[in-house]
């Protein structure tokens, strides 16, 4: 069996590195990622590798590794999206069986969301990784439980050729929202390039203005019904969530790509008039404040927002790679 630090890692669908990072932290050795978008290839470089290729899944050839780990989109299957079963993303997940069989992997593990699981492609996916001589279990876990400020519940496809694996014990919950971001409260907004958001103008600010701590769109409603559609009026007390306040003594919701859009969800700061910044949702994903990602505004929210939760991401690597010991 090999140890962790000379186990070489392959990362499909990298996005900006979060998944990666928790194989760095178990001393892996990234040997190859590919992701398509360009400014999530840039921040992969700067601050997790330099060893990842702008491509196609599809279109580039397997190199061998121990361990091949992939987060294939999931906008098709997510119940904060579409959840359409025709999206031709939802195909991209079986790719990676043709990288299992031409890396040589020993490991796979493919993450996306919980509805993935009770999906057509994951069932074919299991099939062949199977028929390929690997054992498939699945693992739902919320980051959460592994230390992560964000309520974030993700699921994990482990393909083994090494043995069952057995998904990873929970390492303890993850601190409120106050306790994550208090300190940026007072830092001015550009002093770290990450710490910026939209700034809210017209209706916008005039509605975040009325909203108090832990409120949401239903005060709007209450105290000016003048700044709100009537969509809102009919929908009662549906999409609660939206134009609404974090509240500090608790966990984030889930973070979406469209954090920095108040009409997205509960977005906005405990108390500024404002969305959370491009650092407060970072540091919401466990994302280290030395990373520096490449994009402005929505480049860099979808990065993020993409990514695994990199505290989940570590234990995840951690059990994966015990397993060759």
């Amino acid at each position: 069996m090999k140890s962790s630090s000379s186990l070489r890692v392959t990362d499909l669908f990298s996005g900006a590195g979060l998944f990666s990072a928790g194989f760095r932290a178990a001393d892996c050795e990234i040997v190859r990622a590919v992701e398509l978008d360009g400014e999530a290839v840039k921040s992969y470089r700067a601050n997790v590798s330099t060893n990842i290729i702008r491509g196609s899944v599809t279109e580039l050839e397997p190199v061998e590794t121990d361990i091949l780990i992939a987060g294939p989109p999931c906008q098709g299957f997510s119940t904060l999206g579409r959840m359409d079963p025709t999206d031709a993303r939802n195909n991209l997940s079986l790719d990676v069986v043709r990288w299992a069989k031409g890396s040589g992997a020993k490991v796979v593990v493919i993450e996306n969301v919980p509805p993935f699981l009770r999906s057509p492609q994951w069932k074919l996916l299991a099939r062949r990784l199977k028929a390929q001589g690997f054992d498939v279990e699945t693992w739902e876990l919320n980051a959460y439980d592994f230390g992560t400020p964000q309520l974030r519940r993700r699921a994990f496809t482990v393909a083994s050729k090494i043995g069952k694996i057995g998904e990873p014990q929970a390492t303890g919950p993850g601190k409120n929202v106050g306790r994550v971001i208090a300190d940026l409260a007072d830092q001015p907004r550009g002093e770290d390039p990450m710490h910026t958001w939209p700034i809210p103008v017209g209706i916008a600010a005039q509605r975040i203005e009325l909203i108090p701590p832990g409120g949401d769109k239903r005060d709007i409603i209450r105290l000016a019904p003048d700044l709100c559609p009537p969509s809102w009026v009919k929908m009662g007390c549906q999409a609660t969530d939206v134009w609404g306040r974090v509240d500090p003594a608790s966990p984030a919701n889930t973070l979406r790509c469209t954090f920095q859009n108040p009409s997205k969800g509960r977005y906005l700061h405990p108390t500024q008039h404002r969305t959370l910044s491009l650092r407060e949702g970072a540091r919401l994903q466990g994302i280290p404040d030395a990373w520096q990602m490449s994009g402005r505004g929505y480049a860099v929210a979808r990065q993020i927002g993409n990514g695994v939760p990199v505290p989940l991401a570590r234990a995840v690597a951690s059990q994966v790679t015990q397993a060759f010991n």
